[in-house]
């Protein structure tokens, strides 16, 4: 499995009924509310033999009220 981080700009007043649809799917191990640029981070854990776009697309970003996101690949651990 590949950690990859991905962090979501909401539409504003939303924030929140995004948080509630992206912890209903299931998908994410660990989610934030952060400040800054970006409303919510988080941490999903990719199948290493999925495309990640792909995965992303039909797992998360099709959720109403996301504006923007922004993901953040690993590679290794240190």
């Amino acid at each position: 499995m590949r950690p990859v981080f991905v962090q979501f700009r909401c539409t504003p007043g939303k924030t929140y009924e995004v948080a509630d649809a992206i912890y209903d799917r299931e998908v994410v191990s660990e989610l934030y509310s952060t400040s800054g640029e970006y409303d919510l981070m988080a941490k999903v854990y990719i199948p290493e033999d999925e495309d990640v776009g792909r995965w992303l697309k039909e797992h998360l970003l099709n959720i109403d009220g996301i504006r923007r996101t922004l993901t953040t690949m690993t590679f290794k651990a240190f």
